[in-house]
């Protein structure tokens, strides 16, 4: 008879575990995106490069040393990283949930009852010891799916936050090469002002002395002078510049404020390769788009968490173990205890919170949609500004460099010109000056041109972005700062 009763009751636990299968509320899936065909300006010299480190095209050994250094020390990944760690413990804590919960306790007691009691004025000894041993557990059966959909919520909200890190590896070596390039064209830009001066000082000695011998106007001295202290101005003005710079990619490195190595010169770093790919592409290579998916998904399956509330709980508990008055005695027989329970709580009556909860669900699934929809838009916008500001920059650094090449015929048939008395210094200070301009603007244009591959493989995302974060990895480990996290656990999830 007791083995058809533990018969009944497993088959009964079976049939409730069979029908736990049950799930409420929507089942993801990736929502419908209007994605162009092309981008708007593509380059016809673009090439699949997108999943190499593409940093190391610039062929500049300093650079990629400085993006290895940022990569092991910026404290930007490691607070990402460690964020990753948290949601993995969250995701670990609720799928705990899932499973049945066994506790191990051994209690031992010994207490003294009142004689004066008329129920215990005949106990020949008031004072007695207790003891028990037990093993105990407890389920919640999951009939109607609440504790999975948090589950896949967990899950996801672990997935959003590792492509978060990854969002910020982007940034990062984005930042470092941008900063880097950009501390090159204003090193470029003190030596042009720091040349320009020098023969600028050259003029005004020669003015001075012409000067003196009665040769030349105090005019014209005086604005060969005010040319000088010009560019003597910009020298102070681009070196705050640069330390500020060099202030920043400091930080960047994860360390205090100080001098930057140099590698190559501005006009020395080779121009990278225009990345390839479809706009389609744009889902699974850019780490933001995964990410605002990944809330997606976390919002969505809170909305079958929240509806799970409206039925039944069910769980079950049982005990089995031993108690006895004399240690001895424990684990005898007759010392045997053990008991099973279940229980069923259905709301009744809740003032409308569950509805509540399911609203709030709802919106948030709403606004996780738009996001998800507003970034893949955004990324769009991204790709394609990249793309035309690369085009259009290297158009106008071409015509630059002509109009610089044609500044320096014209400064110098000017002062031919003036020193032949056939015009006044008027000119020739015109020609200096528009040419002073102009190359520093060539020079910021070369550096923007630069910059501008350096967006546009950050807007495209790629396989580079995994590469970067195992150097991450490889070298915080190597530091002696990896952390010790359930990588068993990391692998189920992935």
């Amino acid at each position: 008879m007791r083995r058809a009763t533990f018969a009944t009751s497993f088959a009964c636990l079976f049939c409730v575990v069979a029908l736990s299968g049950c799930l409420l509320g929507p089942n993801y899936s990736r929502p419908p995106v209007d994605v162009p065909a092309t981008y708007r300006f593509p380059d016809n010299y673009a090439s699949d490069v997108a999943n190499t480190e593409w940093w190391k095209q610039f062929n500049d050994p300093v650079l990629d040393d400085l993006i290895t250094t940022a990569l092991a020390n910026n404290n930007d990944v490691k607070i990402a990283a460690a964020r990753v760690d948290q949601f993995l413990g969250q995701f670990v804590t609720t799928r705990a949930a899932l499973l049945p919960h066994v506790d191990a306790g051994f209690d031992a007691a010994r207490q003294r009852i009142s004689t004066s009691s008329p129920l215990f004025s005949n106990v020949t000894s008031p004072v007695f010891n207790s003891y028990q041993l037990a093993l105990s557990a407890s389920w919640e059966i999951d009939l109607f799916g609440h504790n999975r959909r948090l589950t896949e919520a967990a899950r996801a909200s672990l997935l959003s936050t590792e492509e978060a890190k990854r969002g910020t590896i982007l940034t990062l070596v984005s930042s470092v090469a941008s900063s880097y390039i950009n501390l090159r064209s204003l090193d470029r830009q003190l030596e042009i002002a720091n040349a320009t001066t020098t023969s600028r000082a050259e003029s005004v000695h020669v003015f001075e002395l012409r000067f003196q011998g009665g040769e030349v106007s105090q005019m014209e001295l005086a604005q060969s002078q005010s040319e000088y202290e010009d560019s003597r101005a910009r020298i102070p003005q681009i070196e705050a510049q640069i330390a500020q710079q060099e202030d920043a990619l400091s930080v960047l490195l994860g360390r205090n404020p100080g001098d930057i190595l140099r590698g190559r010169a501005l006009g020395e770093l080779a121009a990278p390769a225009v990345p390839a790919g479809l706009p389609s592409d744009l889902l699974e290579r850019r780490p933001d788009l995964r990410q605002a998916e990944q809330d997606l998904v976390s919002a969505n399956a809170q909305i079958g968490a929240a509806k799970a509330l409206y039925f039944p709980q069910i769980s079950i508990t049982g005990l089995l173990g031993t108690q006895s008055g004399q240690f001895s005695k424990l684990f005898t027989g007759p010392a045997r205890v053990w008991s099973f329970a279940g229980s069923v709580t259905q709301p009744i009556f809740e003032g409308g919170a569950i509805a509540g909860q399911v609203k709030q669900a709802e919106a948030v699934q709403q606004q996780a949609l738009y996001s998800y929809r507003k970034a893949i838009q955004v990324a769009f916008q991204e790709v394609d500004d990249a793309l035309i500001s690369s085009q259009k920059l290297r158009e106008q650094f071409d015509v630059q460099g002509r109009q610089v090449e044609a500044l320096a015929t014209y400064a110098h048939l000017a002062r031919l010109r003036y020193e032949g008395g056939y015009t006044s210094y008027i000119e020739v200070l015109d020609a200096e000056r528009s040419l002073f301009n102009a190359q520093l603007n060539q020079t910021q244009t070369q550096a923007g041109v630069l910059v501008s591959y350096v967006n546009l493989y950050k807007a495209m995302g790629g396989g580079w972005i995994i590469t970067a974060e195992g150097m991450t990895t490889q070298a915080q480990a190597q530091a002696g700062d990896a952390r010790q996290a359930p990588d068993a656990a990391k692998q189920e999830v992935k």
